[in-house]
């Protein structure tokens, strides 16, 4: 066979035709082409490159079969072979459009982190691995939790809404290769005749990352591990190079974080350790998401052994100063200008004259053209998208399409640059900015009125709370839950039918009633004490306002990874925001008129709308924020005139948000906690406003979550192993009323109700009484009634086994 490798006009490339051929044929035909050629050669011409890639699957195949094997209704080799089949589609499309270094070991089963913790073979006691290859029922463990063993904690990576498994480690951890996960993929590749570069979590940020294990001192230095977890890596680089692979990819994003010069430290000990295992191999350090911060650059371009840099020049853009004052010579710069993180069309020309000047800072022969990061963090491929509109669509880019893009900037820069390509692109940018969809007076002067000002509740959170207890006369440790009920397969039948527009809107409205009607009378039932109408007609928290608002859009397969198999589906915010009628007030009254005691309306919070979308990048986002902000009001206000005297403003993402760079926090917490304040400044003292966070460090931000002045905050505790009450322990003053969860809904596995009441005992030891709540960690959506009731019902019994405690006392 002829292995010459035949380059394809950009154009095709680009083209959908290409595109369904390589990623939406079913993977049994993709595997059926001959072999790609291999590709072998050192970073020394123009090149492209691709951070990582989602593994979801453009249908979410990989979600159906994770939950499938979960639900023990396939095999563990069907759940391989569909990962196998996206693994190899994915490597083909990126060959097939030009990419030169080609990620591999960026799939995962659940999580990155979690792969490395299955590496270095770092499980935690309790969940009874005695050593050998770390299979699935270990490593699910890890994630979900078993009926003996909660599951481990899980937070934000960094400023994104993807979720990674935090590691225990301790002292005593031994540390052994137990997951040949990267050698195995690498060598899956090249059995296509696909040479691909394998991804590793770096050492350094894997340890950062990490948390002290349970009985450890929290002082603990994690970083004192560096030593054991080293060999290990030294073993995985060895076996890659055995397999012949030429280059490797360490991330390392902690670089862009305000780090000490101890640890800053150890990264230079790290890579001088590793640089004997290095030989042979191009080493590309990778970080994103940040600038890096001066003395970490330094640090990072004198590594030893390593071959290139990866800088995130989307969100890093004042890196780019770093760079002009100096960049080693000999080594290579893998130049991020495309934007992971977002879906709008990178604008080639800017990006061409960016990549122009680092070329005269570098040389041609030390450039590669790069994304931002990881595109796991925007949707797979906008060949899916049917229903959009042309024009918009025309401004969007998805991973598929910017895969298509970075390998146009790079045969631009080696001078093969494609003159329609980058002309079509020229339309499609003049074309958004000039659209009157896009700009709205009217909103644009509200939100410009927002600024400099200051919007609060007139009376205090104590005064407040008074008058609240007198209209909802609750007891001590009230128990909620944070919204959302099962969706159970009937209904997402009956929505996905009426969109569909097989059912009548009167059908689709009794349908959802008696949804509605059978969540209240169950909790009724439970004994719960202020309810939620469990949000049956709802798809998802954002998406379902973001449908209800102007100057939003929505896809059909836009999906992404969130956390494990769960996916969202952000809305894409294109123009100015704006509520043209209510959106909650006919559901939230028809739950109440079933109940005598206190409905929660349930909406989303203007920042957390704003952070789990696709936010327009030609305004500042604080700015959209605001403008979402007063529509969210415009929908409290409604509530409370509909009789509804508990209102929950969600702000989930409020902490995911917070920049990376300290010097930039105190600017985004001010406008974000001034966003929340907006939605609810006009309410009376008698309506009671709760909010909702969850799966975040939030001790750092504790003073501005008080300064959001919410009546109420539940946010997530248990599945952090309580961290958030060592604030209060540490004597921070909190007089609102708090329901710290307790049990985490992430996990099937029932808590009892001793271990909840012991939660909730561990709470009153650092909070008054009367302001604790008694919930779960966060909304029940993802979960099956047969857990459910059950946990519900433990978590009630508690309260009130507490309740008679605290009266007695």
């Amino acid at each position: 066979m002829d292995t010459k490798r035949t380059t394809l006009p950009l154009s095709l490339i680009n083209s959908p035709i290409l595109l369904f051929l390589f990623v939406h044929l079913p993977p049994s035909s993709l595997l059926s082409f001959p072999p790609f050629p291999a590709r072998r050669s050192s970073i020394t011409e123009m090149a492209s490159h691709i951070v990582g890639y989602p593994r979801m699957g453009p249908k979410r195949e990989l979600k159906f079969a994770l939950e499938a094997f979960w639900d023990g209704k396939s095999s563990a080799e069907e759940l391989q072979k569909v990962a196998a089949d996206l693994r190899s589609s994915i490597w083909k499309q990126m060959f097939s459009a030009g990419i030169k270094y080609i990620p591999s070991n960026t799939f995962s089963y659940y999580d990155q982190v979690l792969d490395t913790t299955a590496m270095l073979g770092a499980v935690p006691d309790r969940y009874g691995w005695n050593g050998g290859e770390i299979g699935f029922d270990v490593f699910f463990s890890m994630a979900r939790g078993n009926a003996s063993s909660p599951a481990m904690e899980m937070t934000k990576w960094f400023d994104t809404n993807y979720h990674y498994i935090v590691p225990e480690l301790g002292p005593d951890v031994k540390f052994s290769y137990a997951s040949h996960k990267a050698v195995n993929e690498y060598q899956e590749a090249k059995a296509l005749g696909i040479d691909t570069v394998p991804v590793l979590v770096g050492p350094v940020t894997y340890l950062l990352l990490s948390k002290p294990s349970k009985g450890v001192d929290k002082t603990f230095d994690l970083l004192s591990l560096l030593d054991k977890v080293l060999p290990i890596y030294k073993e995985v680089i060895s076996e890659l190079k055995a397999a012949g692979a030429s280059s490797i990819q360490l991330d390392e994003p902690t670089l862009v974080l305000d780090l000490d010069s101890t640890k800053l430290k150890a990264f230079t000990d790290a890579y001088a350790s590793l640089e004997s295992s290095f030989s042979g191999l191009n080493v590309i350090v990778e970080t994103y998401f940040a600038d890096v911060p001066a003395e970490a650059y330094n640090v990072l371009t004198s590594l030893s052994g390593v071959s290139g840099f990866g800088f995130d020049l989307v969100r890093g853009s004042k890196t780019m100063d770093l760079i002009k004052a100096g960049f080693p010579k000999d080594k290579h710069l893998f130049a991020g200008v495309v934007d992971g993180r977002n879906i709008w069309a990178n604008d080639l020309a800017a990006s061409l004259t960016t990549l122009s000047a680092l070329e005269g800072i570098v040389g041609k022969d030390n450039l590669v053209v790069s994304t931002s990061c990881s595109l796991m963090h925007t949707a797979v491929d906008l060949v899916n998208e049917t229903k959009l509109d042309e024009e918009l669509k025309s401004w969007l880019a998805f991973a598929a399409q910017k895969v298509v893009e970075v390998n146009a900037l790079s045969k631009a820069l080696a001078g093969q640059k494609d003159e329609a390509f980058f002309s079509a692109n020229a339309a499609a940018l003049a074309s958004r900015k000039s659209s009157p969809r896009v700009t709205n007076q009217a909103v644009q002067k509200a939100a410009a009125a927002l600024k400099g000002s200051d919007h609060r509740r007139a009376t205090n959170v104590t005064a407040r709370l008074d008058a609240q207890q007198k209209m909802l006369n609750l007891p001590i440790l009230p128990t909620t839950t944070i919204g959302s009920f099962p969706q159970t397969v009937e209904l997402r039948r009956v929505r996905r039918e009426y969109k569909a527009k097989k059912i009548s809107e009167d059908e689709y409205v009794n349908s959802i009633k008696e949804e509605i009607n059978k969540v209240v009378k169950l909790q009724e039932e439970l004994d719960i004490d202020v309810l939620v109408h469990g949000e049956p007609e709802r798809n998802d928290m954002v998406e379902y306002f973001g449908e209800q608002l102007s100057g939003f859009a929505f896809t059909v397969n836009g999906w992404v990874q969130s956390y494990g198999s769960r996916c969202v589906k952000p809305p894409i915010i294109y123009g100015d925001v704006s509520r043209p009628k209510a959106m909650t007030v006919f559901w939230s009254s028809m739950a109440q008129s079933m109940t005598s005691r206190p409905m929660k309306g349930m909406l989303t919070g203007p920042v957390t709308i704003l952070n789990w979308s696709f936010v327009r990048n030609d305004q500042p986002r604080f700015e959209t924020c605001y403008q979402i902000a007063l529509a969210i009001k415009d929908e409290v206000e409604d509530l409370e005139k509909a009789g509804i005297n508990v209102i929950q403003i969600d702000e989930a993402a409020l902490r995911e948000g917070l920049p990376l760079r300290k010097s930039e926090q105190a600017f985004y917490l001010e406008w974000a906690v001034h966003s929340f304040r907006i939605t609810n400044v006009g309410v009376k003292d008698t309506t009671q406003i709760h909010t909702h966070m969850c799966y975040s460090h939030f001790n750092d931000i504790i003073h501005s979550i008080i300064d959001m002045d919410a009546d109420v905050i539940t946010i997530e505790n248990s599945r952090s192993d309580e961290k958030l009450l060592s604030v209060f322990r540490e004597g921070v003053k909190y007089g609102a009323g708090i329901g710290p969860g307790v049990y985490d809904i992430h996990s099937p596995r029932i808590p009892t109700a001793d271990e909840i009441a012991d939660r909730v005992d561990k709470m009153l030891a650092v909070l008054e009484k009367n302001i604790l709540w008694v919930n779960p960690d966060c909304g029940l959506k993802t979960r099956k009634y047969p857990e459910v009731k059950p946990a519900l019902s433990n978590m009630v019994e508690a309260a009130k086994v507490l309740r008679t405690k605290l009266g007695s006392a």
